[in-house]
């Protein structure tokens, strides 16, 4: 029966999402409020139908009802609860109702608090948004329904692939689809400014927000995604450049250059065109990124569909919103009318350069992702296209782009002046330089490169600082003038200063990680030790675990540095009875920001264990510099002035009666 309502609720969903589509639509087109006014409780109540389509999933998961098809082949009864819960998304039919999902949510809040918009662009927007679910709801009742009945029922499920029966499932993809799925309102917002041929700073300021909070919520997927593969793969790499972790990271970096192109939309009415496409690009790189994980085209930890009929419905998904998305923009492009003019050293010049850079960066990433795919279609050859080229040209690109980070805030709109700014940030200069040659002086060996990637990462942690100090005048004015005008500065100012020192944090932990790591493999046997660095494993016992639902052997080994305990740390392999599948789970242990890595191999009959050991100096500030970004973010997100979107029109007030004499 909770299969069965579940499954009629998404029929009326799929319901609701053509009216929204429609109607709203023809009001918008019409100049019908009442049309228009449909948009709003209608998607509230599409949400709610999604809730309920969810949540019965959810409750079959719970119960293990084996007689819908999707748990069979994604559940088991032993599997602890948690992984029940996390098991919904953690297969194909599951994951694209979360899609749906978060779809409805986004819409909903848009309903809810976008009471500040125009009624005809409110409406426009909806729609879109109604038009994406439409064809998302067909294509998951279609190809991809979750709950198709099995008759007869078994016994037992066939367990949840044991690499996804870890916590990262339950946070990676409901973050990474809010930050896909949220880019949707760019695109929406973008396709009902076309629509209505009305694309002004206001529109700037209204998708602002929508596409910061979806930027936030990616950073922190795509962070989370590559922290679970590190600890749970076992090959202690944290980006392997898996076309599938390319397909997150391409509309991040199209999402990061929409949120700059969008504020100098809003401060100087200016690269309307741009920002239009950007917003279009940036979900339809999201919608690519669901094509390569559904179509079956890959094989990847990430990929769940094999079945081509599925392949070639989100093709023609992709084909209608992006081709249309295009269209649209090629007809529209040319009405609209340019903004303010602005010399090429200035705020607007700096934001310009940092688009150039992250389109570039993207395009790079596209061309090394998608290239090999399309000449495997066409001529049927296989090639690789690995981490040299993706450090190469990625790097190249990314480097110059971090180097200029700290001059874009200090330089002013319409006209800036370098020197003034370069010798504002000496100070930052010069500690980038002790931190060069102080890290040159320190480590003997590693890349030539790697002590001037450093200083750039300080000289873009120091200048973010050196900006909030400038704006404040610490310094130059007395201090309690300065700390007043500190407290007055607006969120986003700091948004963006700790926004851009997570840059630096992160990049900082990349080159000392890429640069500075021990790596060591060994054979062991109880008793025996190996030197990682300054620390000795040695190999304490080997024991059997069960778990409820695998079988563990793990190793155990203490820790010393100088003579003196540092605790212990395990590494096991795991068997999963009910797939006789197997994982490794490496052993982490955290020492400041740096982590000592272990992953066993297999056990030989004479007993003989294989180890490898990897020190990785640094390697948290990687995660903690994207979290660090987020919160940049999200402390931009609490500015009053993105809140509250562009203001409403003050009322006029009705002159007050004035007594005849």
């Amino acid at each position: 029966m909770i299969a069965e309502l579940g499954h009629y609720a998404l029929i009326l969903a799929l319901a609701l999402a053509l009216v929204q589509t429609v109607v709203p639509a023809w009001g918008a087109a019409k100049g019908d409020a009442t049309l228009m006014g449909v948009a709003s409780p209608v998607a509230i109540t599409l949400f709610a139908f999604l809730s309920l389509a969810f949540a019965a999933l959810v409750a079959l998961y719970l119960a293990s009802d084996f007689s819908v098809v999707n748990v069979v082949d994604n559940s088991h009864s032993r599997m602890p609860t948690i992984y029940k819960i996390t098991s919904t998304w953690g297969n194909h039919e599951g994951s694209m109702l979360l899609w749906v999902l978060v779809l409805g949510v986004f819409g909903a809040l848009v309903a809810l608090f976008g009471g500040n918009l125009p009624d005809r662009l409110k409406a426009n927007v909806l729609a879109v948004q109604g038009s994406i679910a439409t064809a998302f709801l067909l294509f998951i009742l279609f190809t991809s329904n979750p709950f198709q009945r099995l008759v007869p029922a078994p016994a037992e499920g066939a367990d949840l692939n044991p690499v996804l029966q870890d916590p990262g499932l339950a946070i990676h993809p409901p973050l990474l689809y809010l930050g896909y799925v949220g880019l949707s309102i760019s695109f929406a917002f973008a396709m009902a400014a076309l629509i209505e041929g009305r694309i002004d700073a206001a529109w700037a300021r209204w998708v602002r927000p929508w596409t910061l909070a979806a930027w936030i919520f990616l950073t922190l997927g795509i962070a989370m995604g590559s922290y679970w593969a590190y600890y749970e793969l076992g090959w202690g790499g944290w980006w392997f450049w898996d076309p599938v972790e390319n397909a997150s990271l391409m509309p991040w970096l199209a999402a990061t250059a929409l949120l700059h192109s969008a504020v100098v939309m809003e401060k100087r009415d200016a690269l309307k065109v741009w920002t239009i496409l950007l917003a279009i690009l940036a979900f339809s790189l999201s919608l690519i990124g669901t094509f390569l994980v559904r179509s079956g085209v890959l094989t990847s930890v990430h990929a769940f569909a094999t079945d081509p009929t599925r392949g070639v419905f989100i093709l023609a998904i992709l084909a209608f919103f992006v081709g249309g998305g295009l269209f649209l923009f090629a007809l529209r492009a040319g009405t609209l009318r340019q903004g303010g003019l602005f010399a090429p050293v200035s705020r607007e010049g700096a934001l310009v350069l940092n688009n150039l850079f992250l389109t570039a960066a993207t395009a790079a990433v596209f061309v090394g992702t998608l290239y090999p795919l399309a000449l495997e279609a066409v001529t049927g050859d296989k090639i690789t296209v690995g981490p040299p080229f993706f450090n190469l040209t990625f790097g190249g690109l990314m480097l110059p782009l971090v180097l200029a980070v700290p001059f874009g805030p200090m330089l002013a709109w319409k006209r800036g002046d370098l020197m003034g700014v370069a010798q504002r940030l000496t100070l930052a200069a010069g500690f980038a330089v002790v931190a060069a040659v102080v890290t040159a002086a320190a480590e003997e060996g590693g890349p030539v490169l790697a002590p001037v990637v450093l200083a750039i990462a300080v000289f873009v942690i120091i200048g973010a600082l050196t900006d909030i100090a400038e704006r404040a005048g610490i310094g130059r004015l007395p201090a309690r003038v300065s700390l007043a005008r500190l407290s007055g500065l607006p969120r986003s100012a700091f948004g963006t200063a700790i926004a851009h020192i997570g840059v630096g944090i992160c990049l900082i932990g990349i080159v000392c990680e890429s640069s500075w790591s021990l790596e060591k493999i060994a054979g062991l046997r109880l008793g025996d030790q190996m030197q990682i660095g300054t620390r000795t494993l040695t190999l304490d016992r080997l024991e059997n675990r069960t778990g409820p639902n695998f079988s563990a052997r793990v190793a155990v080994f203490s820790i010393r540095s100088g003579g003196v305990e540092q605790g212990t740390i395990e590494a096991a392999k795991r068997l999963f009875t009910a797939r006789q599948s197997a994982t490794t789970e490496s052993g982490i242990r955290t020492f400041g920001f740096s982590q000592l890595y272990v992953a066993a191999g297999d056990e030989a009959p004479d007993g003989l264990l294989a180890v490898r050991a990897t020190w990785k100096p640094l390697v948290t500030l990687i995660w903690l510099g994207a979290v660090v970004m987020a919160l940049g973010g999200l402390l931009s997100l609490a500015d009053r002035r993105l809140r509250v979107g562009a203001p409403k029109p003050a009322r006029r007030r009705a002159p007050s009666a004035v007594p005849a004499e």
